[in-house]
């Protein structure tokens, strides 16, 4: 199977622009920080306000990110 070629110029076309990539990175980061955040909770089995409010907060706004990097035209 061979990789289709763009018309205008020798490169070949890939699915995802740099601009996606930037999201995507920026989303895992993202997503890192939230985890972090969750695990900095000084309560028992993590439910203080760190474990259940502002960590998975910050994840789905990880989250968020990746899907606007996936459907970013």
């Amino acid at each position: 199977m061979e990789i289709e070629k763009n018309k205008e110029s020798n490169e070949p076309d890939f699915a995802f622009k740099s601009v996606n990539y930037q999201f995507m990175l920026a989303g895992i980061a993202v997503l890192l920080i939230g985890f972090v955040v969750m695990s900095m909770d000084k309560e028992p089995y993590g439910f203080g306000f760190y474990g259940l409010t502002l960590g998975p907060a910050i994840v789905m706004i990880g989250f968020i990110f990746q899907y606007f990097a996936i459907f970013k035209k």
